[in-house]
């Protein structure tokens, strides 16, 4: 730290009892730093005073400070009183004044006279429109602009005297509030003031200091380096050089101090990374590099807050961290879920009916829960998804989580009032479960935001509306941050730009070096044009940009070892380029730097395919599978012996989703379900043209009967593609059952059999005595002129029917996933035969596709061989699967 090491020894060489000086400092994070230098001295004696300077500026003006929630309260509340045109609401004037209060603090500020500024951008949109014909119209863009200043020329002055009334003022106002008694303050103190390492000053603090140097009450030192303060083209010199030139700085009183540091031999490297978290990913194999292993001479500057939990992440191996800056509030669980709920109410106005799924899940998830509480979600949630409810009616919500213990967040609130009381209620509860330490934090932060906007609306008769609430919860909570506890003497620092101040450390590691992070650019929020900025001496960007500068070149400056990464892609705001500090370095140092390329890559990983072999238990749940073998789990080996493993040996199942569009599955299912419906009343009878068009006119009830088995509601196929969907599928059974009626009315005889025919215990010999039993359910078992038919639906197209075997093909006809449709009716074949209410019968097999509905059922036909060989290659792919020897291999699917 040999700037603040100069000072103290500069202080302690005027008078060793540092007692008698007052050290104001830009922010109060150098302070523990100087007491660790005090100790290093041995000095013994009253430690200095310390104050920032908007704290001795506070002390000058004398003023109660008010901003945030309750400055927009009582600034509204003004703004109602004048019943100005248009008489915006709070929610709209929330859209407009928190731009406009900061405007009016910067011209506060740095103007002469506010009131100049407001008459100014008033006189200017008056004359931009000077000889136009407006019409009546107020809707037009620049006639508001111009009603707008016209307004605040009344707002903001009588917004200022009632503040004044009460004793209160903005920062703005305290600085105006300052100015008059400067002098006096100047004059009549008997303090000696010490002012540190500052480089931009307003003009009240300017004034101060000036004040103070010309009583001889005060001395300044100043961090500055001949690279950027000598050359006039260096931006980060800018303020420096001006307060060179101020006439207090004499032979008699020094400008302290100018080093020459930059230009110190470094080892600068410069990191181009492809993507914004992968810049953390680089920050271990920069601390090898590093011989200090306690890190204590190391600072991690983040230029990008939302990169620290990433860059924690990628820190485990440090043991002593300290964390400077704060973890914005806005990006945690519990953030993400007060902002749902708040999205919830706003629907709930909406829609009085009922809940969208997607709206209460993810509360449900991410709010803190008791025991209690996680297995009512829990069965909700369980409930839900099998019943694929997209649309949650009230009354089935308060039967599913009725008991829940925060059940009336999710409720429709009865005013903005009672629902800060059961935030403030809810928050206070969670406090008590075992939640960790940054979610209580988190927890803690709201409960006090929301105590805050509830005292603060007391006093005002103010309507406020949920989406008005959101907006002040979000305006607070984004200014929020939990603070890090850390020992800020030992180990790594993680720290923001601004905390830097003052600061130095040998090593420097920058993130997001890049432009429109260092420097922001020209990112303000404002109403005031840039000219007019400029005419009156407020700050622009181009101010901003050279104080980001400086604060770069001073953190380098005394560095020996500078790693600055930034991130190469464009997405979204961020353009991928390099912040131009870097190339200006790279063009006007005299430093060599190492230009690193950082490829985020993403060439797929080369993955053996999943192996599983047939250890004992396995052969056991294989021998236990032998019993109850259907031609879908041979279907399922052929696809992927792995699923089968999963799903027929372990006994797995894909959970259920809550499907927003019909599945594939879910419409064959809904065809089979209608179809099984209408076929079950005329089982057992010779289908006569009456029966088939009877059942084509009952369509309707049959498919709201499926719907039913799907437990599914009626409401989700009432539009969009559900609706579709659900035609589509009517279309389907009408096909089918028109073709059966075109079969009567040619003069066929048709008898349905059997619909869903189930069938177990059929056995099937291996080798010896070693056998199966074959269970299923056949879909459908009709007689056609004789010839018992086995149909099986399916919804794909039909697939390979025509069997072709030989002595040469017959071992591995059946281990072929393409001919798992042939595979699947050889075993309704064989089962069917060896049925005795079956026998004798001529019997033919068949896949009737929902695809080709027309069609009717499409025959398996043996071009080549018999069922008895058929059974030979099915006998051949069950020895496979019971092959100790042969493992589980998974079957990587190429797309």
């Amino acid at each position: 730290m040999k700037f603040l090491n100069k000072i103290i020894h500069e202080l302690l060489a005027q008078n060793t009892d540092l007692s008698a000086f007052n050290i104001i400092l830009p922010g109060k994070r150098p302070i523990v730093f100087i007491r660790q230098i005090l100790e290093e001295n041995n000095y013994s004696g009253f430690l200095p005073n310390f104050f920032t300077i908007e704290e001795l500026i506070n002390s000058i003006a004398d003023k109660q400070v008010i901003q945030g929630i309750p400055l927009w309260l009582f600034s509204f509340d003004v703004y109602r009183s004048l019943n100005l045109i248009p008489r915006d609401n709070f929610s709209d004037f929330l859209k407009w004044f928190p731009t406009l209060q900061k405007d009016w603090d910067d011209i506060l500020k740095f103007s002469d006279s506010d009131q100049a500024v407001l008459q100014y951008m008033f006189d200017e949109e008056r004359i931009k429109e000077w000889a136009q014909n407006l019409g009546e119209d107020d809707d037009v863009p620049r006639k508001k602009f111009l009603n707008f200043w016209q307004n605040m020329n009344v707002f903001l002055p009588e917004l200022k005297n009632r503040l004044q009334e009460k004793n209160w003022a903005t920062s703005g106002m305290i600085h105006e509030a300052a100015k008059a008694s400067i002098s006096d303050f100047a004059k009549n103190t008997s303090e000696h003031f010490v002012f540190c390492g500052f480089n931009a000053f307003t003009p009240v603090e300017e004034k101060l200091v000036r004040s103070l140097l010309r009583w001889n009450k005060a001395q300044c030192f100043f961090q500055a380096d001949r690279y950027y303060f000598n050359d006039e083209r260096q931006e980060a010199g800018k303020f420096l050089r001006n307060h060179k030139t101020w006439k207090e700085f004499d032979d008699s009183r020094a400008f302290q101090w100018i080093e020459d540091d930059f230009n110190q031999p470094k080892k600068i490297k410069v990191y181009e990374v492809s993507g914004n978290v992968t810049q953390t990913k680089v920050l271990p194999e920069i601390f090898k590099e590093i011989n200090n292993k306690t890190y204590s001479n190391t600072a991690v500057v983040l230029l990008d807050e939302n990169l620290l939990p990433a860059s924690l992440d990628v820190m485990h191996g440090v043991d002593n961290l300290n964390i400077t800056m704060g973890f914005p509030l806005k990006n945690l669980s519990f953030s993400n879920a007060v902002k749902r709920l708040f999205y919830l109410q706003k629907q709930l106005e909406k829609n009085k009916t009922s809940y969208y799924y997607r709206d209460v899940f993810p509360i449900l998830e991410e709010l803190p829960k008791s025991a209690k509480d996680e297995l009512i979600i829990n069965d909700f949630k369980a409930k839900i998804e099998e019943r694929n409810i997209v649309y949650i009616s009230k009354k089935l919500l308060n039967e599913l989580l009725g008991e829940l213990s925060y059940f009336g967040l999710l409720q429709k609130a009865a005013s903005t009032n009672a629902y800060l009381d059961i935030l403030i209620s809810f928050c206070h509860q969670v406090k008590w479960l075992e939640i960790d330490d940054i979610q209580y934090e988190n927890v803690s932060h709201f409960e006090n935001a929301f105590r805050i906007i509830k005292n603060q609306l007391t006093p005002y008769n103010i309507e406020i509306k949920m989406e008005t609430l959101e907006i002040l919860i979000n305006q607070h909570i984004n200014s929020e941050s939990i603070d890090f506890q850390g020992e800020p003497l030992r180990g790594l620092q993680i720290m923001g730009l601004l905390e830097t101040r003052l600061l130095n450390f040998e090593n420097v590691i920058l993130l997001s070096v890049n432009e429109g992070k260092l420097p922001l650019g020209n990112s303000q929020n404002t109403y005031i044009p840039f000219d007019i900025r400029r005419f009156f001496d407020l700050h622009t960007f181009l101010e901003n940009d050279s104080i980001y500068a400086y604060h770069f070149y001073r953190l380098i400056q005394d560095a020996k070892n500078v790693h600055l990464l930034y991130n190469a892609l464009s997405s979204g705001v961020n353009t991928g380029e390099k912040s131009r500090f870097i190339t200006q370095i790279e063009m006007e140092s005299s430093h060599e730097i190492e230009h690193l390329i950082i490829e985020n890559s993403s060439e797929p990983i080369i993955t053996k395919p999943i192996e599983i072999s047939k250890t004992e238990i396995v052969r056991q749940k294989l021998q236990k599978w032998k019993e109850k073998v259907s031609a879908s789990h041979l279907t399922s080996y052929l696809y992927n012996p792995i699923d089968f493993y999963l799903s027929k040996i372990l006994n797995t199942s894909e959970s259920d989703e809550i499907e927003e569009e019909l599945s594939v599955k879910n419409y064959g299912n809904l065809v089979h379900y209608t179809l099984q419906e209408v076929y079950e009343v005329l089982k057992g009878k010779v289908l006569k043209e009456s029966d088939l068009e009877k059942s084509v006119k009952a369509i309707d009830k049959y498919i709201n009967i499926a719907i039913e088995k799907l437990k599914h509601q009626p409401e989700f196929y009432e539009k969009g593609m559900n609706y579709i969907h659900k035609a589509i599928a009517k279309k389907v059974i009408e096909n089918v059952l028109n073709h059966d009626l075109d079969l009567v009315k040619q003069g066929n005889k048709l008898e349905i059999i059997d619909i869903e025919r189930k069938f177990e215990n059929v056995e099937f010999y291996l080798d010896g005595n070693d056998k199966i039993s074959f269970l299923g359910f056949i879909d459908r078992i009709d007689k056609l002129n004789g010839t018992l038919r086995i149909i099986d639906y399916k919804t794909a197209k039909i697939k390979n029917l025509h069997v072709k075997i030989d002595e040469d093909n017959v071992e591995g006809y059946f281990h072929n996933s393409d001919r798992k449709q042939a595979l699947q009716l050889c075993i309704y074949h064989y089962v069917i035969q060896h049925l005795p209410e079956f026998w004798g019968f001529p019997i033919e097999t068949g896949i009737w596709s929902f695809a080709e509905a027309k069609k009717g059922m499409v025959p398996l036909v043996f071009d080549k061989g018999d069922i008895d060989d058929a059974m030979r290659s099915v006998k051949s792919l069950i020895l496979e699967i019971l092959n100790p020897d042969i493992n589980f291999v998974e079957t990587i699917k190429s797309y």
